[in-house]
């Protein structure tokens, strides 16, 4: 086993947490568009430069946070065996995303307020969940058996778990107390491993 991170890692990923905290606290009292990047920085005391480096938007600082849980969970898929169920395999990377959500409920919540708000910001999320779902998919690809409708599939399936993320997250951002995200995300999940995607039928 290495050693894990160096020393000089470490003090990046520390002031990289310290930044994107500040901005959160920031934008929570002031708002996105009224939070410039020279506040954020004085926050976090570091300069305006150090903070570019980090991160090179302001949108980045808010949808970091979005992409680490989401490509983190990616990863863990990933170093999956490569007979593992499938089903099962979607299911951890669903639960891995939730998680994260679940252990920072302001920041989600804000996530959900920016973007509603700010049009930069829910293209670069409309962007992340897109690649996101490329990327699994992609993944589906290299693990599914061979044929002519293996991309379709793989598609279809990667399309299907970001929407059980989205829609999970969505109703547990807007009512938080009364929502279990676990429970929600393993009922869509047996929707589809029971092979059929309920279709509201129209009131006669």
């Amino acid at each position: 086993m290495g050693m894990g991170m160096g020393l000089r890692e470490l003090k990046r990923e520390r002031t990289r947490r310290l930044i994107s905290d500040k901005a959160f606290e920031l934008f929570t009292e002031h708002g996105f568009g009224r939070t410039t990047v020279e506040q954020i920085a004085a926050a976090a005391e570091v300069g305006p430069s150090t903070l570019y480096r980090y991160f090179p938007t302001k949108e980045t600082l808010v949808l970091e946070f979005v992409q680490d849980s989401l490509f983190g969970s990616l990863e863990w898929f990933r170093e999956q065996p490569a007979d593992a169920d499938l089903p099962d395999s979607l299911q951890g990377v669903i639960d891995r995303v939730l998680d994260q959500m679940e252990s920072n409920p302001d920041r989600v919540r804000m996530v959900y307020e920016l973007a509603g708000d700010t049009n930069s910001l829910s293209t670069h999320l409309a962007d992340l969940t897109w690649r996101w779902r490329n990327e699994l998919a992609y993944e589906l690809i290299r693990r599914l058996a061979p044929g002519d409708t293996v991309e379709f599939i793989a598609a279809l399936a990667a399309g299907t778990t970001m929407n059980i993320i989205e829609i999970v997250v969505q109703t547990w951002a807007e009512n938080p107390n009364g929502t279990d995200v676990k429970d929600l995300a393993r009922e869509a999940m047996g929707v589809l491993r029971g092979g059929g995607i309920p279709l509201p039928t129209a009131e006669h």
